[in-house]
């Protein structure tokens, strides 16, 4: 039970911080969701850097990973969210920033969890 109470926590923390940062900067005028997209980069940095170091030095219990990793990195992150933007660009003919968009978002997202764990090592 304890571990689903961190993942919760962590997980509705984690959704907070990604509706406030979308609120602020998702732009309505151009369409242009930079708020998932920073919120997508960053808790893959997050999560690449909680792993790294938890590969390095196994200080980290079990419970802060769950909180951490599973619960804010998953609540902040968003597949959904991210998938469904893209529609949008490809349902409004506007495939160049849906190309700029997925490509992007998958392409750092990769590196950023890659540079978190590289960072930590």
């Amino acid at each position: 039970m304890k571990q689903l109470i961190l993942v919760f926590i962590g997980g509705g923390s984690g959704s907070i911080a990604r509706f406030l940062l979308g609120k602020w900067l998702n732009n309505s005028i151009t369409g242009i969701p930079y708020g998932t997209f920073l919120a997508n980069i960053l808790g893959s940095l997050l999560i690449g850097l909680i792993l790294g170091y938890l590969a390095k030095s196994e200080n980290l219990s079990q419970e802060t990973t769950l909180l951490l990793a599973t619960g804010f990195c998953g609540g902040f992150t968003t597949f959904s969210t991210f998938a469904y933007e893209s529609h949008l660009f490809l349902k409004s003919g506007d495939f160049i920033s849906f190309t700029i968009y997925a490509l992007a978002s998958v392409l750092l997202g990769f590196a950023a969890v890659f540079i978190g764990m590289w960072l930590v090592r």
